[in-house]
């Protein structure tokens, strides 16, 4: 039998398709893709952390509401929620001016 450069034969090494040779090449853009979301989580977090020291807690902001019963409670993080979804507006606005 005739042996290739890693010296087994050829008919053990498995045939890969042409489909999956060519994602085998993108597979650097996915890792690279993970690590910029986790440092992103990291940043996130630490971010959420200072915050809390600084006293400005999440949750806690004029216009989240709160029910408590005795079987129960409810959140509705309205003040909240429009705090993230202002702060994300302008990150991603300044992002996609910097990348003009």
């Amino acid at each position: 039998m005739q042996q290739n450069r890693s010296g087994a034969c050829p008919s053990i090494l498995p045939r890969i398709p042409e489909q999956g040779r060519r994602n085998l090449g993108e597979m650097p853009a996915l890792a690279r893709l993970l690590v910029r979301l986790g440092l992103l989580l990291v940043v996130a977090g630490g971010a959420v952390y200072l915050l809390g020291r600084l006293g400005i807690s999440f949750g806690h902001l004029p216009g989240d509401f709160a029910w408590r019963r005795k079987n129960g409670s409810v959140h509705f993080l309205l003040g909240t929620s429009i705090f993230v979804s202002v702060l994300l507006t302008l990150i991603l606005y300044l992002l996609s001016r910097l990348r003009r």
